[in-house]
């Protein structure tokens, strides 16, 4: 049952013994019914928010909420061109945890609608970069996960078997998602700090000089080192806006930008579905066991036989190896957790809504189809060959394969000529 602002409101005086409380307001939050939230005024003139968890799960949030913003010191909110929310206090309310921060302002944008352009969308893809810029010892020194690339690969594995053990997933997806797992040059990316997961309703905005700018960020309690790609699945809601998302992303990123970025963030929009699944039954759940079995149905309907990765596609890792130079990335193994997934039912119907109608755009980019030769072998007793390296296809390509042609080369060399033009115009 939902707490009134009152009740909210008189909490505050536990948490903040040496203040009063002049004011109340309501505050709605896209939370999904997971917090009950008010607006306090108080007597030194300062506007507080005072939330409270209804759920046993959503108190864990709210915990790693209080954690991570007394993590973040002065040094690191000052390195952010936006402001995080400071805790001013906690309290207990009939068993559950009141936690008190003061109130930063702004609006709020849902996903789906995200607008393209310059504004909203290039301003939160901007932001994102930002965390995904901060120093991984902001992390680590807190003691919050870290996963490297190979854990990342590992959990997604883990929830696809989850997923499948159900015997309620379609096979086209089981497919789909299955070779965009065993793709390694998937997972060829530089763990960074992430969010978690963030959706956009976690940032405010405010017009500086008529152009929406993220002025503030709210839920912080996912702060982990994973994969960057992971904040941005929420695009797969909003295509219209993912250009200019990415764009502003990549205007703003620390590092040479990841050519599978898009990819993964794709697989793990898609993976949400299977999540929504495996939750669903492990609650006990008929009507969510339901719906999601609806959403994976819609979903494989939409996506069809096409591949989610490209077989055919030149990254990074190609276009260096073809001028002759390889980077040497290495990655550190850590310790690490799993994390708890929130799910929002609207959103995932809304994502395969849009799916569903991308399949019949006449505009859409169409995926390329999978190029099934590159999969064969010669080995009769495992029925699969080893994956080749980007060094050794290059090598392959130099000594002029007769089995490829040279019209195939040629397109080969141009598409690894413009993917390292890219990656060197975006530095």
């Amino acid at each position: 049952m939902a707490r009134s602002p009152f009740t909210l409101a008189a909490s505050v005086t536990s948490a903040l013994p040496r203040v009063a409380v002049v004011g109340v307001g309501e505050l709605t939050e896209s939370a999904a019914g997971r917090f009950d939230a008010a607006v306090a005024d108080l007597d030194d003139g300062r506007r507080v928010v005072v939330r409270v968890a209804n759920s046993p799960e959503a108190d864990d949030e709210l915990v790693a909420q209080v954690r991570v913003l007394r993590a973040l010191s002065a040094g690191v909110r000052g390195v952010l061109p936006f402001r995080a929310p400071e805790v001013l206090g906690e309290a207990g309310l009939g068993g559950s945890r009141v936690v008190v921060s003061d109130l930063l302002p702004g609006y709020r944008v849902e996903a789906a609608h995200v607008p393209p352009g310059r504004g909203v969308a290039t301003s939160l893809g901007a932001a994102i970069a930002d965390v995904h810029g901060l120093p991984v010892s902001v992390v680590r020194d807190a003691g919050l996960p870290a996963r490297t690339p190979a854990q990342v690969r590992d959990e997604a594995e883990r929830m696809l078997d989850r997923a499948e053990a159900t015997g309620l997933l379609p096979f086209a997806l089981l497919r789909r998602w299955s070779t965009a797992l065993a793709a390694d040059e998937l997972w060829r990316f530089d763990a960074a700090v992430t969010l978690g997961g963030v959706e956009p309703t976690a940032f405010l905005l405010e017009d500086v000089n008529d152009v929406p700018t993220v002025t503030g960020l709210l839920d912080w309690h996912g702060l982990s080192v994973g994969d960057p790609a992971a904040d941005l699945r929420w695009l797969a809601s909003a295509p219209g806006a993912a250009e200019d998302v990415y764009a502003g992303y990549l205007g703003r990123a620390h590092r040479a930008p990841d050519a599978r970025l898009r990819d993964r963030a794709r697989l793990y929009a898609e993976l949400e579905f299977a999540k929504w699944l495996v939750h669903g039954q492990a609650a006990g759940s008929e009507s969510v066991v339901s719906d999601a079995v609806a959403l994976l149905e819609s979903l494989a309907e939409g996506v069809g036989e096409t591949p989610l990765v490209s077989a055919d596609a030149v990254d990074v890792d190609d276009a260096l190896a073809r001028v002759g130079r390889m980077s040497d990335a290495t990655g550190e193994i850590v310790d690490t957790s799993m994390q708890t997934d929130t799910y929002d039912p609207s959103m995932l119907s809304m994502f395969a809504q849009d799916t569903a109608d991308s399949d019949t755009d006449p505009t859409a980019q169409p995926t390329q189809p999978l190029e099934l030769s590159l999969f064969s072998s010669d080995d009769g007793a495992s029925g699969t060959a080893p994956a080749r390296t980007s060094a050794e296809a290059a090598d392959e390509a130099d000594r002029g394969d007769s089995a490829a042609g040279p019209a195939h080369e040629q397109e080969r060399d141009d598409a690894a000529r413009n993917a390292l033009r890219r990656w060197r115009t975006a530095e």
